[in-house]
């Protein structure tokens, strides 16, 4: 983590704050000095990912629905309320829309209220199945409104949209993130995620299942870069985003296999199943601009991301 970030004491809402990314962002945010409130309704986030933090003084979990009213008083308020896998979101899809649109809602709402800076965690996929490449945050995007993906994609866009009107209609102070994909420590199982199916699937001597041909493409953030990208972001006056943030490195998902084979010393062989529904073909983020407002840039490599990882899994499995 970068030592230049300024430690300031605040009173901090993460909504979302028991998931993957919201648990680590927590953490640090205490490590800083903070006092944090964890809001989670516990419909993908768990218990364990911020069990540790439990006995910290500055730290409160509350549990509670992003889809209703709230209040606290917070200095700044974290928005990573949503299911973020396709395996989650899809399962009550209804549901996920709800809770990014009534969220964003509720969290600006409350933002109105008390003054207070709201970060959405917004995502790479509103650029859809894009058609530019690499992605720049003044791309709009090719989304199936009406697809099976469209719940989450059109959710965080929307979620986008109102953020925006309500720094014009109301001077609510928003930033808005959008993250690529992100892994480490902390992943579920079960969350259907690319890196965390490979790497249980190599640990378990399964078959690693890809669905396509495997020349698509993805690019990985590690967590421990993105939870500072986040950070610098709403520590920057004056500049609102959109900013992608996300690691630049583009990889091939057949190589990822392969990666993930050879460091966990398995025996998997590679299958491969028909492509998903609206599934993008290429992903990467142009992260010029988070370099230029955040002076932020990704540093830890995909191989030593995904060593921490694979040791991860190999103590909880």
């Amino acid at each position: 983590m970068d030592e230049n970030i300024k430690k300031i004491m605040k009173k901090i809402l993460v909504t979302g704050g028991a998931g993957f990314i919201g648990s680590h962002l927590c953490e640090y945010l205490l490590k800083q000095g903070n006092k944090v409130i964890c809001f989670d309704n516990f419909f993908t986030g768990s218990i364990k990912n911020i069990k540790h933090l439990l006995k910290n003084k500055n730290f409160k979990l509350v549990k509670g629905d992003v889809k209703k009213s709230f209040y606290f008083r917070v200095d700044e308020i974290y928005n990573l309320a949503s299911p973020a896998s396709p395996i989650h979101y899809q399962r009550n899809p209804v549901e996920t829309i709800k809770t990014n649109v009534l969220g964003v809602i509720n969290c600006l709402e409350l933002a109105k209220k008390i003054g207070a800076t709201v970060l959405q965690a917004s995502t790479s996929e509103v650029y859809g199945d894009p058609q530019v490449h690499p992605q720049r945050e003044d791309y709009w995007g090719n989304v199936n409104p009406i697809g099976k993906r469209s719940c989450y994609d059109e959710g965080k866009r929307c979620a986008e949209t109102l953020c925006m009107d309500y720094y014009r209609q109301y001077g609510v102070r928003v930033k808005i993130a959008r993250i690529f994909n992100t892994y480490g420590p902390r992943m579920a199982i079960d969350d259907g995620r690319v890196i965390s199916n490979f790497i249980v699937q190599a640990l378990k001597g399964k078959n690693l299942t890809i669905y396509g041909d495997g020349n698509q493409t993805r690019s990985f953030c590690y967590i421990d870069d993105l939870i500072e990208g986040i950070i610098k972001f709403m520590q920057v006056k004056n500049f609102i985003g959109p900013v992608n943030l996300g690691n630049p490195q583009e990889v091939k998902i057949k190589e990822l296999a392969e990666k993930i084979i050879k460091l966990t010393n398995s025996k998997s062989k590679i299958v491969y199943k028909p492509l998903p529904e609206d599934d993008p073909k290429r992903r990467q983020p142009d992260i010029s601009l988070a370099k230029k407002k955040l002076n932020w840039s990704p540093k830890i490599p995909l191989e030593e991301g995904l060593l921490k990882t694979i040791e991860y899994f190999r103590k909880i499995l």
